[in-house]
């Protein structure tokens, strides 16, 4: 396979780990809409928080490394978070305590959801 190619399929699964992430952290609310979406996000949600609390690194991350690397780019050291969201929204590197943070943020914000869908009858809308 050409770099080209090693290239956009690195590009496509930060894409993809990205929407990921904002499932994992926003996608309560859309099962607020639908509740079968439900069944897909509960999953998502545990694993995401899971690997986050855990510090544990997606599988995503060196499959993303390896593309680059076959492309001929330098692969990064850390997680998807600290490579790409982080330097977003906080000017430091990554610390133990901040992982622990964003999955707390993750799982407050999820519980909160879940809460407010389980107050909710089932026939509203």
């Amino acid at each position: 396979m050409p770099p080209s190619w090693f290239r956009l399929a690195a590009d496509v699964t930060v894409v993809l780990h990205a929407a990921f992430v904002a499932f994992v952290v926003l996608g309560g609310l859309l099962s607020l809409r639908w509740r079968w979406l439900t069944w897909l996000h509960l999953p998502a949600a545990v694993w995401g928080i899971t690997i986050e609390l855990g510090g544990w690194i997606c599988p995503l991350t060196p499959f993303e490394n390896y593309l680059r690397e076959h492309a001929g780019a330098a692969a990064y050291r850390g997680d998807f978070v600290e490579h790409y969201v982080l330097p977003l929204l906080y000017p430091a590197r990554l610390t133990r305590e901040g992982q622990i943070l964003l999955g707390g943020l993750a799982l407050a914000v999820n519980l909160f959801v879940y809460w407010r869908a389980l107050r909710r009858p089932l026939t509203s809308r």
